[in-house]
């Protein structure tokens, strides 16, 4: 993708997002864009960049590293949004402002340990396997307040809210069905004490249905950058 279909394409989810916001009587500026640049090269960030987005998420730690040092003079906030590996936990924890699918009390542990003392702490959205699919990660609804009252006491680490990636869905409606379960429990556990801000839901095909169920952060990729090199 050139840098000036890339501007257009900006262009266009950030007029999405707005939209979806209105209908859902928010502003826009309640819905974090989140550019999701796994597999495409740097020069293309560093246009997305120049276009205004700030916030990127990456999944495969070492292409992370490159483009982090990379761009660095850019005081871009880094978000690692991938599978989380226990003997890759130092670099997520050295390199990223946020990490968004921690399942695991071991994950958060290590991430906590391994965070530097002179930077503000790492802010972690838990991972909820929201319809019990076994190919993906994420803690179970049930085994969720458990797991959040744990990381919640964990130094070095701000719990912020939760994260999903649901069943793939066409319809609108059945978009919504998974994104609300997912606002439900984040609901619950701020009844119950927790103190939560965000909701990472929503990726390219499904993040207006994310935005009318409460979505503060959309994952957007393909729709930004068009499909992965590989």
């Amino acid at each position: 993708m050139s840098p000036q279909n890339l501007a257009a394409a900006v262009r266009e989810v950030r007029e999405r997002i707005a939209r979806a916001a209105q209908d859902a009587g928010r502003s826009a500026q309640s819905v974090t864009l989140l550019a999701v640049g796994k597999a495409q090269p740097v020069g293309l960030l560093t246009a997305a960049a120049a276009c205004g987005i700030r916030d990127f998420g990456e999944s495969y730690l070492q292409e992370a590293l490159e483009k982090i040092a990379a761009l660095q003079e850019r005081l871009l906030t880094w978000h690692f949004i991938g599978r989380i590996q226990a003997n890759k936990t130092r670099p997520i924890a050295e390199h990223f402002a946020w990490v968004h699918a921690v399942d695991r009390l071991k994950i958060a542990e290590r991430l906590a340990a391994q965070r530097p003392a002179h930077v503000a702490p790492l802010n972690v959205c838990l991972e909820v396997n929201v319809a019990g699919e076994l190919s993906k990660g994420g803690v179970a609804p049930a085994e969720l307040p458990e797991l959040a009252r744990a990381v919640a006491a964990l130094p070095r680490l701000a719990l912020r809210g939760l994260m999903c990636i649901p069943p793939e869905e066409t319809e609108p409606a059945r978009q919504r069905a998974w994104f609300a379960r997912l606002r439900a429990l984040f609901e619950q556990l701020n009844a119950a004490g927790t103190r939560l801000d965000t909701l990472s839901m929503g990726m390219s095909a499904d993040f207006e249905a994310a935005i009318a169920e409460g979505a503060t952060i959309v994952r957007v990729g393909t729709a930004l950058f068009g499909a992965r090199p590989r």
